[in-house]
């Protein structure tokens, strides 16, 4: 069967049509500036891309190019809508109310509203998508697929924050993480490939991008991840602060002369990666500065990978132990010095790479030493082929 995934941001939109038998994916593409003035990229398997500049008012229109695109006569990747037998959508926060995939019916769609204040900017663009693809493609079974439902495993204890009680009682606040769909994918394909039985495993997942998190997967199960009640926590990521003492939003508002909004739009896309080398959220960038001798770009790659290597090491402990780590997402299969520096700090548990081996990029492989005690690997993420599974799976 062909699937159609589908991930709505604000103002953009991602796409894929992957033929579930094969698993091969048959178009692709995204729809930038949604609202502003609007374009589209599509790519069909084989084909160069294609960019198109048009009115994107809403999402709405966005969807219809898109299926235009996939039936058009010269260049769609099928003959007509007949053929997409289901659409998979990604959810940035189902909160605790789905712990899995679910089926897209009109009491789901409320569920996932009312956790919009969960996630402001993500929730509302994804149930706007949802309600265009219904109107446009009638009758055709959708699900949700919920960046958070992996976490939903994660133990009491590893979920809560020392706050007051009633916080969590009355408004849900806890460590929910995010990266779900990836984690997922990736500890699985990790047993797999190295082998293993991913129900008598310990692996941990070090997804870093832009975005960047960490979890701990015990037996096939989400015990602890880095993220919180917002992507906000954990690693230093690209702009985001992770981690910090919660103080400093105080100190900087009464220095900077800054509201909460202000505050927040410091932590969230002025910090990280940027904020501390002054020079780029990109580790291309980043890893060019250092070359060149930029002690900021260099002060970023180390406190990068130095945070990364304790919440891996934290984890072991949380796992007593650890069968394998993987690393996935752009930067965790782009660089090697990452995984080379993050792995430095890890001998205490036999951890020895192979040099050569890490050098390179691209499909899974095994960048530990044979004698290495902890294998180590590269795991490509696909989001998009784990939102195809969980789809047929329901439908």
């Amino acid at each position: 069967m062909n699937v159609l995934v589908i991930n709505c941001g604000s103002s953009s939109l991602k796409y894929q049509l992957i033929n579930s038998d094969t698993e091969d994916v048959l178009a692709k593409g995204l729809c930038e500036r949604i609202g502003i003035d609007g374009r589209l990229v599509y790519q069909k398997a084989g084909c160069d891309k294609e960019i198109t500049e048009a009115a994107m008012p809403t999402h709405k229109e966005a969807i219809q190019m898109v299926l235009d695109a996939l039936v058009n006569d010269k260049t769609g990747a099928i003959k007509s809508l007949s053929e997409v037998n289901a659409v998979g959508h990604r959810i940035v926060h189902g909160g605790e109310k789905f712990a899995s995939s679910v089926v897209i019916t009109d009491e789901v769609l409320e569920a996932v509203a009312q956790c919009n204040d969960l996630a402001p900017l993500h929730n509302p663009a994804n149930l706007i998508g949802i309600n265009a693809c219904k109107e446009l493609m009638p009758g055709v079974p959708m699900v949700a697929v919920f960046d958070t439902a992996f976490h939903q495993t994660m133990p009491e204890k590893a979920y809560l924050y020392g706050l007051p009680y009633e916080y969590y009682e009355n408004y849900k606040v806890r460590r929910y993480g995010f990266h779900g769909t990836s984690h997922s994918f990736v500890s699985k394909e990790t047993a797999r490939f190295l082998g293993m039985d991913l129900e008598n495993s310990k692996i941990i997942v070090c997804h870093l991008g832009n975005g960047a998190s960490i979890s701990a997967v015990k037996d096939g199960k989400c015990v602890d991840t880095s993220m919180g009640l917002t992507p906000l926590e954990g690693l230093v990521m690209g702009t985001r602060s992770g981690d910090i003492d919660p103080a400093i939003m105080e100190y900087i508002a009464k220095k900077e002369d800054l509201d909460i909004a202000g505050v927040m739009n410091v932590l969230n896309k002025k910090s990280g990666l940027e904020g501390i080398s002054g020079l780029s959220s990109d580790f291309r960038d980043l890893t060019a500065g250092a070359k060149e001798g930029n002690k900021r770009a260099i002060a970023a790659i180390e406190v990068f990978c130095y945070r990364v290597a304790k919440y891996v090491g934290s984890y072991v402990a949380a796992m007593n132990g650890v069968d394998a780590i993987a690393f996935t997402a752009g930067i965790g299969e782009n660089v090697g010095l990452v995984r080379e520096k993050v792995c430095s700090y890890l001998g205490y548990l036999g951890i020895t790479l192979d040099a050569e081996a890490n050098a390179k990029s691209g499909d899974d492989c095994v960048i530990s030493a044979a004698d290495s005690k902890v294998k180590v690997a590269v795991i490509p993420t696909n989001e998009e082929l784990a939102i195809c599974r969980e789809t047929v799976a329901l439908v």
